[in-house]
Formats: C-alpha cells, sequence, structure tokens
C-alpha cells in the first residue's frame, strides 16, 4: 500500500485559488487566522511550508471547504 504525499507546492497553488475563490485578499486571511505579517501565508502559498492542523482547522472554517479539500496529494 502506498501511503499519500502531501504535495507542498500544488496544496499551496490551491490555498490560494481558494482565498481568491472567497474573495479574500492575503491581508484579510492574515487578520481572520491572527497573524502579526502576511509571511506565514505567502510561504503556504508558494509551497514552502504546509499550514500547522490548527490552522488548517481555522482556514476550513473561513474557506468553507474540509480540510481534504484543502490539502493536495501527489496521488490527487
Amino acid at each position: 500500500m502506498q501511503l499519500p504525499v502531501v504535495n507542498m507546492r500544488r496544496t499551496g497553488e490551491k490555498i490560494s485559488a481558494l482565498r481568491e475563490a472567497r474573495g479574500l485578499t492575503v491581508r484579510q486571511l492574515q487578520r481572520l487566522l491572527g497573524f502579526a505579517t502576511p509571511q506565514t501565508i505567502y510561504k503556504w502559498q508558494h509551497g514552502e511550508t504546509l499550514p500547522t492542523i490548527d490552522n488548517l482547522v481555522a482556514l476550513s472554517a473561513i474557506l468553507e471547504v474540509p480540510i481534504s479539500e484543502i490539502l493536495v496529494t501527489d496521488n490527487d
């Protein structure tokens, strides 16, 4: 059995697309998540890092999609 592996680049692209579809800017998302700066969100969107579990839960609520729709695996 091959376990799924999260594709950081494609997940970042998905976060960006979902954010834009909700009509949110990076700064608005930053404020909603309580971040001091937008760098974390830019790192997610560029596939440099992944959101932590608690941030995934918050993103899911803000973007109104299940977590499984945010994460993109190499098997997708």
